[in-house]
């Protein structure tokens, strides 16, 4: 149990980072996302966030799509491996 525990934490915090660094590439639109090391960036949370975009169109030319999927990796790690999380808690019984 301690390994998911370990191994769920580091991949929701490696999609947060993702998706904060998503945010910081925004701000440069010129920046070829195709291109490596950008795409080590987009590829993976591309897919997450084309749903969220249909659902939430950006709001005066701002995507706002990363900062949501930030709110919920953010989350489920806490609800999921951090401190009082659920596995944590079904771990130590």
């Amino acid at each position: 149990m301690n390994i998911l525990n370990l191994s769920l934490g580091i991949f929701l915090a490696l999609m947060t980072l993702l998706f904060i660094l998503r945010i910081v590439l925004t701000w440069y639109p010129l920046i070829e996302s195709r291109r490596f090391p950008f795409s080590l960036v987009f590829l993976p949370t591309e897919p997450l966030l084309v749903p969220v975009r249909k659902i939430i169109k950006p709001i005066g030319g701002v995507d706002i799509a990363p900062i949501i999927w930030v709110g919920i990796c953010s989350l489920l790690r806490e609800l999921l491996v951090g401190q009082q999380g659920l596995l944590t808690l079904s771990g130590r019984m």
